[in-house]
């Protein structure tokens, strides 16, 4: 890549960044991560267990403003126990 074209960086919101690859990362304590997908998620949250590329752990967090999940109606519930 030349220095005339720059590389791309997305922010998802409540997400990873993700940068056009290929990447090569440096951790603070030196250790190099190496990625050659044309796409890269690298995790903000820190709750990867591929730290520092994402793996989705974010989504299982419940994000600040967003509505509870709710529970099946009880019809559905009791239809769905009950023997065919």
């Amino acid at each position: 890549m030349s220095d005339a074209e720059p590389r791309t960086v997305r922010v998802v919101p409540n997400g990873p960044l993700m940068v056009q690859g290929p990447v090569r990362i440096e951790m603070p304590d030196g250790q190099i991560v190496e990625s050659d997908r044309f796409m890269v998620a690298v995790c903000t949250c820190r709750r990867s267990k591929d730290y520092p590329l994402c793996d989705t752990s974010h989504r299982c967090r419940k994000r600040p403003g967003a509505p509870a999940k709710r529970d099946a109606p009880a019809d559905k519930v009791a239809s769905a126990e009950r023997p065919a």
